[in-house]
């Protein structure tokens, strides 16, 4: 199943497997999803679901889901070796449209949320 979402006047397919369907139609209320794109001495793109996403808007896509584009960015580059994550804050972009995601995949697996988003043709 998919459909579209406009994240600053750009068209984003979102994606989603039957399994995520079910599981969103069994939920209270719309299931949250964040593409974080993390910008630091790396660049890191990561889905957050629920509770782990920290996004202040999100835009509906349809009545069990509603999405977010949030870009950010640590103080100072520093890989750590366990994983531990620096604290992170919202990255002020002067065109942001330039860095929204081109699509967004969702699955439900085994018991928990998947997802990937990516700037090329669909995956």
């Amino acid at each position: 199943m998919f459909s579209t979402v406009e994240i600053f006047n750009k068209t984003v397919r979102v994606e989603w497997s039957d399994a995520a369907e079910s599981a969103m139609a069994s939920r209270m209320g719309p299931l949250t999803v964040e593409m974080e794109l993390y910008f630091s001495c790396l660049i890191r793109k990561k889905v957050r679901f629920g509770d782990q996403a920290h996004s202040r808007e999100f835009l509906p896509v349809n009545q069990h889901l509603a999405v977010a584009f949030r870009p950010v960015m640590t103080k100072s580059c520093k890989i750590d070796r366990d994983n531990a994550e620096a604290p992170l804050s919202d990255f002020e972009i002067k065109n942001p449209a330039a860095f929204v995601p081109h699509w967004l995949k969702i699955d439900f697996r085994h018991g928990n949320w998947e997802g990937d988003f990516g700037f090329s043709g669909r995956k």
